[in-house]
């Protein structure tokens, strides 16, 4: 079956709806009636402990968990019936906290690997203007990139797919703060551009600047849902619950 790639949306339209997500792994039963929607230029922020549910989220959305229920639209196509590679089609790029680049690979031919999924994806140009630290450094082995620099393409090859949905797992885990401020700025641009961007954190203050809005997760279930002002004025009680 051909899926067809997903149509242009207004900034304003939900491009994800997830309603009483359950997902498992085996016999582990690791999502709880997650719910939760995102539109079109905008971030919102899963928060939670390590162990909470948030990774699963993103894995279920893309079908990369043993079993799911519930309901999961994409440009309202219910996906859950769907295997990764049609989910991908429709617009949806996911990027694992591992990166899973090819480190065998030199950097531009990482980011030339990528089929078009949807859309009209970047360009190797475009990405390189977008990130000019790829580009000082396309010729160089996967093994030999820092750790940024590899989560930066890990980005830059969803976004050469012409995925306009990103689920970015712990972007800014492990690096340096220089390198953390580049991605937050990458982030800042996908959302001016329309991009919807699902962001797992557990780093609060990564997220509390970037996002529209908050869910925090717990035991595979929604916790809390708050606004960026929310956020502010609950911070004590979102701190006890991410453990912080």
């Amino acid at each position: 079956m051909t899926v067809a790639a997903h149509p242009q949306v207004s900034e304003a339209e939900t491009v994800l709806s997830i309603v009483d997500l359950h997902a498992w792994y085996g016999e582990s039963h690791v999502l709880h009636g997650m719910s939760l929607d995102l539109c079109a230029g905008e971030v919102v922020a899963l928060l939670g402990r390590n162990g909470s549910g948030r990774t699963s989220t993103l894995r279920a959305i893309m079908g990369l968990v043993g079993r799911r229920s519930g309901r999961i639209n994409v440009y309202d196509r219910n996906v859950i019936e769907m295997p990764p590679h049609k989910i991908a089609r429709l617009g949806v790029g996911y990027c694992p906290e591992e990166r899973a680049i090819f480190s065998s690979l030199s950097c531009e031919e990482n980011l030339l690997l990528p089929p078009q999924q949807s859309g009209r994806g970047m360009s190797v140009e475009e990405i390189y203007e977008l990130l000019p630290n790829l580009a000082e450094r396309k010729n160089t082995q996967g093994t030999k990139l820092s750790g940024g620099e590899q989560q930066m393409l890990a980005i830059a090859r969803i976004l050469r797919t012409g995925a306009k949905i990103l689920l970015l797992d712990e972007i800014s885990e492990g690096l340096a703060p220089v390198i953390v401020d580049r991605l937050f700025d990458l982030v800042l641009e996908l959302k001016d551009r329309g991009y919807a961007v699902l962001l797992v954190e557990q780093n609060k203050n990564f997220a509390a600047p970037l996002a529209d809005r908050f869910v925090v997760v717990e035991h595979g279930e929604v916790a809390m849902r708050l606004t960026a002002d929310e956020l502010e004025q609950k911070s004590a009680m979102v701190d006890r619950t991410l453990g912080v």
